[in-house]
């Protein structure tokens, strides 16, 4: 490179710049006519470079040596130090470049680099790559927003995790971590997620010392233990791929997760929210969480709370339901369901809740029900439906407008029925002798 005078006169002396093809083979000597202080002021390498020892010899030559292979890259970079623009769009030339401004420490480069990639399509392979970036560049914040891009696609494409599990599975671990890492993850519940946790480990790391230290500093921290159901919990305990002292820890936060208020467990989520494991915050489940409470005496009877968020029940809208978790009576399954539906006497869309009994052999249950949710003023419980029917395994019982009031009335801002943005919901459930 020959550097430029003060006087705006080339200096006599050029810089070799020199490319290895193996370690020691030169193969080509280029010489290029540069402006140091342009290249200082956007460069500590290339500022250290040009300001040890040059000044006190008169000294006008320094050498570079790369690899035949970086030549483009380091010809766009110093285009960029220049005139800010670059001519190559393609995603493997940028990352090259992105590579060449990470070795001569051209952070605006590499943020220039980054942003042009975040603008491209993604692919599965190229969101891979740039998740390693982190970790093969020095300069690593700089790169952090195309990282961050990455996850985000990963999430996305794969939020239904049952519906490209093939591909899934062969994910490496930094694909599975950024999955996982998603509260639209569309899965029936965390004991769910829990499951493929350890179908991919159990795949990935067949070694159980190798699969115990993935799932303990690694991926464990991405299950949701809270709200994992109380029989899956207990499975934890007795699960030979986690370490014992881990799992014994992640169920007793669990279950002093659940036996907090509702105040209290919306305050730890809001805490939690700014980390990067969520472990308190709720995932958008298919089959949604629910408080139960049992009574065995005077009668068989259980008091199952579900909340519901506005956005959640705006998209139910026009035919959409969902799902609550299982719960238990008399060792019968049962479940929620909320539907958007049509009011068959006026044709109006409306809210409707169902109570519907898990198919399971030819078991018949007599039970008496109830249907209640928060109300404003008083924000307490009101009654809203109360019936009776006999079950048989996969029949569901409700009533197609609860609220009696047409869909819009329900979901408005002015509605009685969101308090905070929650619909809170609870039905009674008693055996029937």
């Amino acid at each position: 490179m020959i550097e430029e005078s003060a006087s705006g006169d080339e200096a006599e002396v050029g810089n070799n710049s020199a490319w290895n093809m193996d370690c020691s083979t030169v193969v080509r000597i280029k010489t290029l006519h540069i402006s140091s202080p342009i290249l200082a002021a956007k460069s500590p390498f290339f500022y250290k470079l040009f300001s040890n020892g040059m000044r006190e010899s008169e000294q006008r030559h320094v050498t570079l040596r790369i690899n035949a292979s970086e030549e483009a890259a380091l010809m766009e970079l110093l285009n960029f130090m220049y005139s800010n623009t670059l001519s190559t769009s393609t995603a493997p030339g940028l990352l090259d470049v992105l590579m060449a401004a990470d070795k001569f420490e051209v952070a605006s480069c590499m943020r220039h680099c980054s942003r042009l990639l975040r603008n491209l399509s993604m692919t599965p392979e190229s969101a891979l790559l740039y998740l390693e970036l982190p970790s093969s560049v020095l300069m690593a914040e700089a790169v952090q927003p195309l990282t961050d891009a990455a996850k985000q696609y990963l999430a996305g494409r794969y939020k239904d995790i049952t519906k490209f599990q093939e591909e899934v599975m062969a994910l490496p671990l930094a694909g599975i971590e950024a999955v996982l890492s998603s509260d639209d993850l569309q899965v029936a519940s965390e004991d769910a997620v829990y499951d493929f946790v350890l179908k991919w480990a159990r795949a990935q790391y067949p070694k159980l010392e190798e699969r115990r230290e993935i799932l303990g500093t690694r991926l464990g921290r991405f299950i949701r233990f809270p709200y994992m159901t109380c029989r899956k919990l207990k499975k934890v305990l007795t699960c030979n791929d986690f370490d014992h002292d881990l799992a014994s820890k992640a169920v007793l936060e669990a279950l002093f997760f659940k036996a907090e208020a509702p105040h209290r467990q919306r305050s730890l989520a809001a805490e939690d929210s700014a980390l990067t494991n969520r472990r308190f915050v709720e995932r958008a489940y298919k089959y949604r969480p629910v408080k139960v409470v049992e009574f065995e005496l005077p009668r068989q009877q259980c008091v199952v709370y579900l909340d519901l968020k506005r956005e959640e029940c705006i998209n139910l809208f026009p035919s959409g339901r969902v799902y609550s978790q299982a719960f238990h009576l008399g060792g019968q399954g049962f479940f929620l369901s909320a539907h958007c539906n049509m009011d068959q006497q006026s044709s109006i869309h409306c809210f409707g809740l169902f109570l519907g009994m898990q198919e399971k052999g030819s078991v018949t249950f007599a039970v008496d029900y109830e249907f209640a949710a928060r109300s404003k003023p008083t924000e307490e419980y009101i009654s809203k439906y109360k019936g009776n029917y006999t079950f048989t395994g996969g029949k569901a019982v409700g009533y197609r407008n609860l609220f009696a009031i047409p869909w819009t009335s329900f979901v408005a801002e002015d509605s009685l029925y969101f308090i905070n943005g929650i619909l809170h919901l609870r039905a009674e459930l008693t055996i029937r002798h």
